[in-house]
């Protein structure tokens, strides 16, 4: 049994559809026959029954009237009066009489009173349908006709033939033709499945599109909807595989540069640290100079691992909430940067715009105000003294809008699709001369988007805007 099983299960699917179709019919073809058979079969026993009664009717009345004279026989039929006494059936000598002349004789026992129909087997000759009814009760007079079945059996046996016919033909026409069309039907999913085939032996690891998809039309509403499901998974693997590549190229990105500028820093201390070594026993001012350098190149480097956790932090929002919100007065912020802002960069002018009155909304404090100190920092980094800063703090009744510009000499349109990737300097010798380590625009757009909010540039020729806006509710940012 497992093994039919095993091979039935091998079988394709239109196969295997075409087979059980083919039994479904089969069951039918059978029910049909047989209720065929057996409604025929009534017909012509009723339509036989009819005849049976008919003849009697006609001989009852001969017999009646001349009592001594014998049936008549009809067709091949047999017809026999009997004379039943005592419960002792006894035919007249002068009936035609069959051989088993005895179970004609238990029926005439048993019409003495009523009529009787019943099929009798008359040894040697076959069925018969036999009719039996009284003729005389004074005298015990009975006719009993018998009628062959063999025509009615006959007839049956050639419906059975021409069904048994038919149907076997109707049923290898109907395998045949369903077995076509369930190949047509089920073509479409042949070839979903040789997408997946060709998706299989194409090599992913250098490359991550997918341009295969599910083509062609029909099968059905099942089928368009199977093969949307399949193109729309494709779509997601495609897209996600593309995330998957453009994240790994920015790790490797991001290592890549996080090592680089680490590299700086330690070369340079290595360095001060060996001159600092030769010049122990020299003059103090010259030791202190190198042990200046040493200071300023470690904080040089720890405000690059700040800023790297920092931005770790933000990409793994989940495990570690970076965020610290309460409620704040946007105003007093920034006027507190701004003032920070004048002291630190004397050689910008800074004018400070707030509506009138606090602004109240619901942040970090103190990573907002390094969303503030970043901006006016670059602001201050990449455009010549005297260049004129502006910020500006504006709140509508659901956002908060931050805006810092200046009047230098902008960003180049080819460097602003990048300006807020990690380590991306538009001058990379001016940014290290100056102490940038490429980290500061990243950090506000990790630290804005951590907020629900965003960040734009706009910037051409004679001034660059950054413009921030966070929502004035508790919002826990993208997920």
């Amino acid at each position: 049994m497992s093994r039919w099983l095993g091979a039935w299960n091998r079988l394709r699917l239109g196969t295997r559809l075409a087979f059980a179709l083919a039994a479904l019919s089969l069951v039918v073809f059978a029910v049909v026959g047989a209720l065929t058979v057996g409604i025929m079969r009534d017909y012509l026993r009723d339509r036989l029954d009819d005849q049976l009664t008919s003849s009697q009717l006609d001989e009852s009345e001969k017999l009646r009237k001349y009592p001594a004279k014998d049936p008549t026989p009809f067709y091949s039929w047999y017809s026999v009066a009997f004379v039943v006494q005592d419960g002792v059936a006894t035919p007249k000598p002068e009936d035609r009489l069959p051989q088993d002349v005895e179970d004609l004789a238990g029926v005439a026992r048993a019409a003495t009173e009523t009529e009787v129909i019943q099929t009798v087997h008359l040894r040697g000759e076959g069925d018969f349908r036999v009719r039996a009814c009284p003729i005389d009760p004074a005298t015990g007079t009975v006719l009993v006709s018998a009628a062959p079945e063999a025509e009615l059996d006959s007839t049956v046996q050639q419906l059975i033939a021409v069904e048994v016919a038919t149907f076997s033909l109707a049923l290898a026409i109907l395998v045949i033709t369903g077995r076509i069309v369930l190949r047509r039907g089920l073509r479409p999913l042949s070839d979903m499945a040789g997408t997946a085939h060709d998706i299989t032996t194409r090599d992913l690891t250098d490359s991550p599109d997918l341009p295969v998809r599910a083509t062609g039309t029909g099968g059905g509403v099942e089928v368009d909807e199977l093969r949307t499901a399949l193109n729309t998974m494709l779509a997601h693997i495609d897209s996600s595989l593309g995330a998957r590549t453009a994240a790994e190229q920015r790790l490797r990105r991001f290592i890549a540069d996080a090592s680089h500028e680490l590299r700086t820093p330690l070369t340079s201390i290595r360095g001060y640290a060996d001159l600092f070594q030769y010049a122990a026993a020299n003059e103090p001012a010259e030791r202190e100079a190198h042990l200046a350098k040493l200071r300023q190149e470690a904080g040089r480097m720890s405000l690059l691992l700040d800023d790297l956790l920092l931005l770790a932090r933000l990409d793994d929002a989940e495990v570690e909430a970076p965020l610290r919100g309460e409620e704040l007065d946007l105003a007093e912020l920034v006027t507190a940067a701004g003032d920070a802002f004048r002291v630190a960069h004397t050689g910008h002018e800074l004018t400070v715009d707030t509506d009138p009155g606090p602004i109240r909304l619901f942040a970090d404090p103190l990573r907002l105000r390094q969303v503030l100190d970043n901006l006016l920092t670059n602001a201050a980094v990449h455009t010549p003294p005297g260049t004129a800063v502006t910020l500006v703090a504006r709140a509508t009744a659901a956002e908060a809008v931050l805006e810092v510009a200046d009047t230098g000499p902008g960003i180049p349109a080819e460097d602003q699709a990048r300006i807020f990737d990690r380590f991306y300097r538009v001058d990379r010798s001016r940014a290290r001369e100056r102490g940038g380590s490429g980290l500061g625009l990243s950090v506000v757009h990790s630290l804005v988007t951590a907020h629900g909010g965003t960040v734009t540039l706009a910037s051409a020729p004679g001034g660059t805007r950054f413009t921030v806006r966070l929502p004035r509710t508790r919002n826990e940012g993208p997920r």
